[in-house]
């Protein structure tokens, strides 16, 4: 059966397939075409721990002691099916897998809070990390997920350098796994992306080795130019050691493929802010230990031994012979190595089989290698076990697996977004994160603490406060163990917030669970009472007494139950309050009843008095009715002879009331007359005396005109002779006198009126007063 390909979804899956052997010892093929052999003493202990009797899983070059994982065994279709279903493979692949039936082994991840070995998921493959599709990067949740599972320290090793010259055979050889990659494939053998190893540390027990193998560098991406420099910036940034894989060759050539260090300030800001630090000495804070594999390195003839170090001291130290062209730039990349990485080391390996045997190298076995390669092979991975720092944070903390998948996350997230990664504000966020996640952690385990030891209700308040200190402490032990920076105060703040908070609900709860039991035991004891109050044994008169003994007797057995709680007295004091008001009533239910019977009687004696008023109201009314006869026809008699009196007087009254009144009218009238004669005449005379004026006026008037001609003729008579003058005057004072006779006559014709026409007005007004009469 071919073997699966196995990274694919959300599952870290292995499988192994399983061929007998006719020595009886089964070989293990991983995903190559050869199968190879479990080594002694291995199978056994596969087999104590699975239940198999004929095959089982492992791995030569790691212990099973190391790994901690279960297996299980397909026992049919269906279960195959659903646990590779839940991996995320394929239907075709769901179909391989289960076909293999018995046969096929899978190993699963154990608990990982259990042990601390569980702490790191055991895989038995690489897991590809960062995903390189068509030039575009992206993430696996199924590698994210398994460092998340990682709760150690993490060292992290990343491996980096030109294609196809052999950086995930070291890898593997670090993770101490000879075969077992999925690109051990001849024809498909070149890395994609960043493909991870997460192991136990083989030197340092707490801690988890990460391995990182990179994609080679060097090769086309038309879509994007700066693929390889993001890969390799991610490699830099997420490892504490840095190992640069690279074929012998000579130093120009050696400088010149790490000719991207001179640009990496254009892929790393360290500080969120420019301050004018030159980037070298930022660099040098955060960058990784830097060691250099040189491979197949081969002395030629007539050369001397050298060192490594003295090697890399020659690389490193300015070459006169170098061109112009490029010495520059090596210089610039002589510069970056010195300053950027403090710590730098190399190694230089032989080459590792022969000539023929390098294809197939992964699949030959440790003795079929040449022993120089072993043995240089093992002085760089004894110094990468040993010497590999642990992946620090700016503030000098720890990096856990968790935060590590942080890291990986916050850093595409910046890539792809376009931006440059800040190392600064990447790590603030992890911290920021970490000391969340330490907040939380710490507080679940109160909870869990608190419920395991808590036994609701408590006796007493103190009894439960003793448990809440007690795991108050070691919430905050976990706490400080887990943050990151010890001295920050508002994640502890936030803590005791949350601690108080969850403390508060644990009061609550156990005061409902002492409510709760309280109210059961009171409901138990007050049954026999309740009996006897539905028999009406507490409302006879003289039984209160009775109901008050009782209930002394309830409560003191009440105080006697145990495990009330902390409501106890307050539960009995609502409960008397509650059963008091009820039996009060009950009491009034039974007063009221009686009082009904008493309203009925004086209710009947009542209505028998109603009838015997409504009998002499009666009689009462047909006596009144007599009299009320008697005295209506004695005073309509009255009536009428006061009516006829009154009707005497009043003709009396009206006739001389007439007779006044005529009187008086007829006296009004004559004054009216009178006053109307006066003013008629008062008109009267006013006109004559109008008429009058306007007659004298006009004759006075036509004598002035005469006198005027009569002047103009005496004045022409003067003229003639004065003989006539005499005359003239005569004539002129006869004139005169005539007008003053005119008043005489206006006096004469007045006097007239009066005596004649007054009297003759009077006699008119007279006569009418009377003929109206």
């Amino acid at each position: 059966m071919a073997a699966l390909r196995l990274f694919r979804g959300a599952a870290v899956l292995h499988v192994f397939h399983v061929v007998p052997l006719q020595s009886g010892c089964p070989m293990v093929q991983h995903g190559g075409p050869t199968p190879t052999p479990c080594p002694p003493g291995a199978m056994g202990a596969v087999r104590a721990q699975c239940g198999l009797q004929g095959g089982g899983c492992c791995h030569p070059a790691v212990p099973l002691s190391a790994i901690s994982g279960s297996c299980s065994i397909f026992t049919n279709r269906a279960q195959a099916f659903s646990l590779w279903g839940s991996a995320g493979f394929s239907g075709k692949e769901q179909e391989a897998a289960a076909e293999g039936g018995p046969g096929g082994v899978s190993c699963s991840v154990a608990d990982s809070s259990k042990t601390m070995e569980a702490a790191v998921p055991p895989v038995s493959a690489p897991l590809c990390l960062v995903h390189n599709q068509d030039c575009k990067l992206s993430l696996n949740p199924a590698a994210l997920a398994v460092l998340r599972s990682a709760t150690q320290p993490v060292v992290v090793v990343a491996i980096v350098g030109l294609l196809s010259t052999g950086k995930s055979f070291l890898a593997k050889r670090m993770a101490q796994k000879c075969t077992g990659s999925p690109l051990s494939n001849a024809v498909q053998k070149q890395t994609k992306g960043i493909w991870m190893w997460c192991l136990p540390h083989p030197c340092k027990p707490g801690v988890t080795l990460v391995l990182l193998d990179t994609e080679g560098l060097g090769k086309s991406c038309d879509d994007d130019i700066h693929n390889d420099a993001w890969i390799f910036t991610l490699a830099l940034l997420l490892s504490s050691t840095l190992v640069y894989n690279s074929m012998r060759t000579d130093s120009r050539t050696m400088l010149g493929s790490l000719c991207f260090l001179t640009d990496l300030k254009n892929y790393v800001r360290v500080r969120a802010q420019v301050d004018g630090t030159e980037p070298a000495d930022e660099f040098a804070r955060v960058f990784p230990d830097f060691v250099w594999v040189v491979r197949d390195f081969r002395l030629q003839e007539g050369d001397r031994p050298i060192s490594a170090d003295e090697y890399l001291d020659q690389i490193l130290r300015p070459q006169l012979r170098f061109t112009l062209l490029n010495y520059q730039g090596n210089k610039q990349v002589q510069q970056c190595l010195r300053s950027f990485f403090p710590h730098h080391k190399m190694f230089m390996l032989e080459r590792p089989a022969a000539d023929r045997d390098l294809a197939q190298l992964e699949l030959l076995r440790e003795d079929q290698l040449q022993p120089r390669f072993r043995q240089q092979e093992e002085a760089f991975c004894q110094h990468i076990w040993k010497e590999a720092p642990v992946k620090m944070l700016l503030n000098s903390s720890p990096v856990t697996g968790r935060m590590l998948a942080c890291l990986v996350e916050t850093y595409m997230a910046a890539i792809s977004a376009g931006s440059v990664p800040c190392v600064e504000s990447v790590h603030t966020a992890v911290t920021e994160a970490e000391n969340i996640a330490a907040v939380e952690a710490a507080v679940a385990e109160y909870r869990r603490g608190m419920k395991q030891n808590l036994v609701l209700p408590t006796a007493s308040f103190s009894a439960l406060m003793a448990v809440h200190q007690d795991w108050k402490k070691r919430a905050i032990t976990l706490f400080l163990s887990q943050v990151v920076d010890k001295t920050e105060q508002h994640h502890q703040a936030l803590l005791m917030d949350k601690l108080e908070v969850a403390k508060e609900e644990f009061c609550r709860r156990n005061e409902e669970a002492s409510e709760q039991r309280c109210w059961a035991v009171l409901r138990e004891l007050w049954l026999d009472m309740e009996l006897r109050m539905q028999r009406g044994d507490y409302v006879a008169p003289g039984e209160t007494r009775l109901f008050l003994k009782d209930l002394k007797r309830m409560q003191e057995e009440y105080k006697r139950r145990p495990d009330k709680g902390v409501k106890a007295e307050a539960v009995l004091e609502k409960f008397l309050r509650v059963k008091g008001l009820e039996m009060t009533e009950m009491w009034l239910d039974r007063v009221d009843q009686q009082c009904k019977a008493v309203l009925a009687e004086a209710r009947a004696a009542t209505q028998a008095v109603v009838k015997q008023l409504e009998e002499h109201q009666q009689q009462q009314q047909q006596q009144q009715k007599v009299m009320l006869a008697e005295v209506t026809a004695a005073k309509k008699a009255v009536e009428k002879q006061l009516e006829e009196q009154q009707q005497q007087v009043t003709l009396a009254k009206l006739t001389a009331g007439r007779e006044a009144a005529e009187a008086q009218l007829e006296e009004q009238q004559q004054q009216v007359m009178l006053a109307e004669v006066t003013a008629v005449m008062k008109a009267m005379e006013k006109q004559l005396e109008e008429r009058w004026q306007q007659w004298a006026q006009q004759l006075q008037e036509e004598q002035s005109l005469v006198l005027s001609q009569r002047l103009e003729e005496l004045e022409v008579r003067l003229q003639e002779g004065h003989g006539r003058e005499a005359a003239a005057l005569q004539q002129v004072e006869l004139m005169q006198e005539e007008e003053q006779t005119v008043p005489s006559w206006r006096s004469t014709l007045l006097k007239v009126l009066d005596k004649v026409v007054v009297p003759i007005l009077i006699r008119v007004v007279n006569s009418m007063v009377n003929n109206a009469a």
